[in-house]
């Protein structure tokens, strides 16, 4: 018996723009339990409400904003318990940086106390410039996520991962990690949930990054063969998932 569930979204609930009906039964099936979940998902470029309007409008799942934890969060409240000032320069797109100066910081580009990199599709050579002479000058240099690159209909596209990866060669610093598969997220995740590790599941279609997030943080995990995992991997993988199915549709609730 699981009393809480930590949910990935791309390749678990819809892929892209294709809905995926067995997720959004599944989430229907917590709703009527009333069994407490987040959305846990790495994605920067967009806020809660954002991604709470688009499974409403495109995918026919109804959620309140405040079941949707991403990074941007998780690097939010991971800036508020370090406490080492409030200026901050970010390079990424709204999702990442309206939230953190709604937060309270400050933007400042030449002596921030905080560096945060994640995706941005809108990304200068002179924005790697003033992150870089920043992080050199001292600032604590953040990473939203290691995902190194974005399944597309186009193809593998670069994620934040690669643009964090940019930085790195040039300050020679290696970022703090903030999305899943580390603990940062995960800890904080479990902390909105008000629960303890062993009474949570983590669901996810990616075994490099929910099911690690899972086994690296003594998590149970679900992987589901809906999405980036693909089931001829599954042998192979060094530590298995906790649970295993092809589709949520498998999946029993065990209820007290």
């Amino acid at each position: 018996m699981y009393k809480g569930y930590l949910i990935d979204l791309d390749g678990t609930i819809y892929r892209g723009s294709e809905p995926i009906p067995a997720g959004r039964r599944f989430v229907e099936q917590l709703q009527a339990r009333q069994i407490p979940f987040l959305f846990l998902t790495n994605n920067t470029t967009k806020t809660p409400g954002t991604v709470a309007d688009r499974l409403a409008n495109e995918f026919s799942i109804h959620v309140s904003p405040e079941t949707i934890y991403t990074a941007t969060l998780a690097t939010i409240d991971y800036m508020n318990d370090a406490d080492k000032g409030k200026k901050v320069f970010v390079i990424g797109e709204p999702g990442l940086i309206d939230p953190i100066l709604a937060a309270g910081y400050v933007w400042e580009e030449k002596n921030p106390d905080y560096v945060v990199i994640g995706l941005d599709t809108n990304v200068t050579y002179e924005k790697f410039v003033t992150a870089t002479l920043a992080i050199q000058k001292g600032a604590t240099f953040i990473g939203t996520n290691s995902d190194k690159n974005i399944p597309t209909e186009r193809g593998l596209l670069p994620g934040a991962g690669s643009v964090i990866a940019l930085i790195e060669a040039s300050t020679q610093q290696t970022a703090i990690y903030i999305g899943k598969p580390e603990a940062i997220i995960m800890d904080k995740a479990v902390k909105v949930l008000g629960m303890e590790k062993s009474d949570v599941l983590m669901v996810g279609d990616n075994y490099t990054t929910d099911i690690l997030a899972g086994i690296n943080n003594e998590i149970d995990s679900l992987l589901v063969l809906s999405g980036y995992t693909q089931k001829e991997e599954v042998p192979t993988l060094p530590v298995p998932p906790t649970h295993l199915v092809d589709s949520l549709d498998e999946w029993t609730f065990n209820e007290a």
